[in-house]
């Protein structure tokens, strides 16, 4: 067999504001493998089916100067997240050829990769599209279900206020604030979503574009759990409407990750006189408690169809530059998923 291409994603730019796509990042397709024949040095040859778009990327799209809790992307390599890959060849006897992997890949259309352990075999998946182990049933589902055990402290009678409730992570969130009987109070980006968010179980949901969110939170609160993705001025009235002991599970704040300038939050004693218990986190820091029962309990739950949840598949790597963006601009509708090839 002659080599194919083997395209990349790469980080081109660190940007100023959102990130532009062909300016940020860039696709090249220069690069050609042979498939037979490339050097495995006991490792695993993987042939990367999709790819996850997620929030958080911004914050790797950084100088390496500026710390954070994660490496910034490098330069002129590809970028790279969570994915599902399928082995083609191995010389490692943990994997075989015919494998589906979970795990961290580059945005490249083959990887050889050598850590065995750093991935997931999903060859006893239930009735799911490999999309799923990057969503509802991927890091997005983890982020959810990790930090609603670990911090929400449910009970019966509370009101939970959700941002972002149509995405992947809030979604998840609304199914689950509903199972402990709760009452939800969501927002999200457009009518559609909103639709979408009461489909799905919440109470009140309603369009954070049209609606302003302090007259909802002052009539439907005030609210004994925040689950915050977005942060800002949802943040600030999240905080004027608190309940006494409210629980604010602090997940992202994608309001401010263009921004040139953050937005200051003016009512941070609210912390003090409520007796907020305010709670960041990382979600692979939970993994490690929870990860055997997410697998075994949850994702058979979204195979069932008992918890639902909506993807929106970008199709062609050369396209995830655009599909960065529609995330950062909240264009995309569900979890977002660049399918890079077919199984």
């Amino acid at each position: 067999m002659a080599p194919v291409t083997n395209g990349r994603l790469l980080f081109n730019e660190v940007p100023e504001g959102f990130p532009v796509p062909g300016k940020t990042t860039i696709y090249d397709g220069s690069q050609t493998i042979d498939l037979e024949n490339v050097a495995l040095q006991g490792g695993f040859l993987v042939k990367v089916l999709v790819l996850s778009i997620d929030p958080y990327l911004r914050g790797r799209m950084r100088a390496p100067e500026k710390k954070s809790y994660n490496p910034p992307f490098t330069l002129s390599e590809p970028i790279g997240n969570y994915g599902v890959g399928v082995v083609i060849r191995s010389e490692n006897p943990a994997v075989k050829p015919g494998d589906h992997l979970y795990g961290f890949y580059p945005f490249v259309q083959y990887t050889i990769q050598q850590d065995a352990q750093a991935f997931r075999v999903l060859d006893d998946k239930p009735n799911l599209p490999w999309s799923a182990y990057i969503g509802v049933c991927g890091m997005p589902g983890e982020t959810s279900y990790y930090a609603w055990k670990e911090y929400a402290a449910p009970k019966k009678g509370d009101v939970v206020f959700v941002t972002a409730a149509s995405g992947p992570v809030g979604a998840t969130v609304v199914q689950l604030a509903k199972e402990d009987g709760l009452k939800v109070i969501a927002s999200a980006g457009s009518d559609e979503k909103v639709a979408f968010a009461s489909s799905i179980g919440a109470d009140v949901a309603f369009n954070y574009k049209t609606v302003p969110t302090r007259k909802v939170l002052e009539k439907e609160g005030p609210i004994n759990i925040y689950w915050d993705n977005v942060g800002g001025e949802i943040l600030e009235a999240a905080l004027d409407n608190a309940a006494k002991g409210a629980r604010f599970i602090e997940c992202g704040m994608i309001s401010g990750y263009n921004a040139q300038t953050p937005y200051g939050i003016k009512n941070v004693m609210q912390i003090v006189t409520q007796e907020l218990h305010i709670h960041g986190f990382i979600v692979g820091n939970l993994r490690h408690k929870y990860v055997d029962e997410f697998y075994s309990k949850f994702v058979p739950r979204v195979a069932s169809g008992e918890i639902k949840y909506k993807e929106y598949l970008v199709r062609g790597l050369e396209n995830a530059g655009e599909a960065i963006l529609d995330v950062q601009s909240g264009k995309n509708f569900g979890k977002c998923v660049i399918v890079v090839a077919d199984d």
